[in-house]
């Protein structure tokens, strides 16, 4: 009984780790909701219609899909060298948070969409390297456990700072400010949660696995991701998960993406869709937890394709989704698998790569996630205007569920095979 409780003991460097997965959450939590809004009313103000809002939004977050696709595995095979990862990391952090403070200084809505862009990838830059920090941080029997509590606190810790920004933005009359002032308060808030959480980590990581600096090392970073990409096929357990996360992460990104537009397509009220992902991220805190804790009895090669299994049915369900009630059994579903599927897919990569080249293989891990997730959302958008009905789009990305499934199986089979 002892050693099981001192199994689930976080070192203080785990702690501070996971810690700053509480603060960067509060930002993904405010881009999901607030920002958006405050958009909105400066595209308003600016004279835009809400067609043309939807398009620049979707550039916005178009472009930082491309930018981060570029720049993930670069940043992340310099980082590999050492005594760069921490630096890189400090820089990425920066821009993020004095990117979330800049935004609410914009006044018109195309300064603002600019701001938001130069935050998005400062931000999705910083999780190349956090991610990588993993193998670090912890060895791989814990990788599991501290991943899933790192998505698991947060998930709840984000809500602390969202909380205060709505209880602002909502009640913005009452305190007697326009609710434009009280979404530069949301926004410094977020930010200063963001920068606050940061610092533990910063104080305490240290580079334990690198390779050793050599001239031109930016160029030697260049020629290294090269080298790795030609190659991947040859690693086949990596190759096939990584077509496998690419598909199934896909599908899940897409679900917290598209979540606001679909219930509002389905006629629910602004105050009911930000709470909706409030629950989800309050579900998500236990469910994520509780698939730490069973990674200790069961391999992540067993349970990510539970998680699957359960996006699937999912997607199915949203399919026939038509009332409030059950959008609201949707976002209690996600919130128990959300966690799961994220945290044990990066742990379970992080114990199948080479621990001194995490930066360069975690930037090939971020363009399978993050990079790609314009594919999920295409076969959401053609699949809702080819039927004219927003269940059969959201429930078309079923497909992307299933396919990963198949090809998870593959990298697990390719690596008993390796292991006999």
């Amino acid at each position: 009984m002892n050693e099981a409780k001192q199994k689930f003991r976080l070192t203080s460097l785990e702690r501070a780790w996971i810690l700053y997965d509480v603060g960067n959450s509060a930002f993904v939590l405010l881009v999901a909701t607030l920002i958006p809004i405050f958009f909105n009313a400066l595209a308003e103000g600016g004279g835009l219609s809400s067609v043309e809002y939807l398009a620049y939004w979707g550039y916005a977050a178009s472009a930082v899909t491309v930018i981060t696709a570029v720049l993930s595995p670069i940043l992340g095979t310099l980082a590999d060298t050492r005594n760069f990862k921490k630096p890189i990391f400090t820089f990425c952090v920066a821009v993020g948070v004095i990117g979330c403070c800049a935004m609410g200084m914009a006044s018109t809505w195309l300064p603002f969409l600019l701001i938001f862009i130069f935050a998005k990838v400062g931000f999705s830059g910083s999780l190349v390297f956090y991610d990588s920090m993993l193998s670090d941080v912890t060895v791989p029997d814990r990788m599991d456990e501290v991943s899933s509590k790192g998505y698991a606190w947060g998930y709840i810790g984000s809500c602390v700072p969202f909380v205060a920004c709505l209880g602002l933005v909502l009640g913005a009359d009452k305190l007697g400010i326009s609710q434009m002032k009280a979404l530069d308060l949301a926004l410094l808030i977020t930010a200063f949660w963001w920068l606050l959480t940061t610092l533990p980590l910063l104080n305490q990581y240290k580079q334990l696995h690198y390779v050793e600096v050599e001239r031109h090392a930016i160029r030697q970073s260049f020629a290294r991701i090269g080298h790795t990409i030609r190659h991947l096929p040859e690693d086949k357990q990596v190759f096939w998960f990584l077509l496998a996360f690419f598909c199934y992460i896909d599908g899940v990104y897409t679900i917290i993406d598209m979540a606001t537009a679909y219930g509002t397509a389905l006629g629910l009220d602004t105050t009911g869709l930000l709470l909706a992902l409030l629950v989800t991220q309050i579900v998500a805190f236990p469910s994520a937890l509780i698939f730490g804790r069973l990674s200790a009895k069961y391999p992540s090669s067993q349970l990510i394709p539970v998680c699957i299994a359960a996006y699937t049915g999912i997607a199915v369900f949203a399919f026939f989704l038509t009332q409030q009630w059950q959008f609201w059994v949707l976002a209690v579903m996600v919130g128990m698998f959300q966690g799961g599927v994220q945290a044990l897919s990066r742990s379970h990569f992080a114990k199948i790569i080479p621990a001194e080249k995490s930066g360069e293989y975690f930037g090939l891990f971020d363009i399978c996630g993050k990079g790609a997730s314009f594919l999920g959302t295409m076969i959401v958008s053609v699949g809702s205007q080819l039927t004219g009905s927003a269940n059969v789009g959201v429930g078309s990305i079923a497909v992307l569920f299933v396919i990963g499934f198949v090809l998870f199986r593959v990298s697990c089979r390719t690596e008993d095979a390796k292991q006999v």
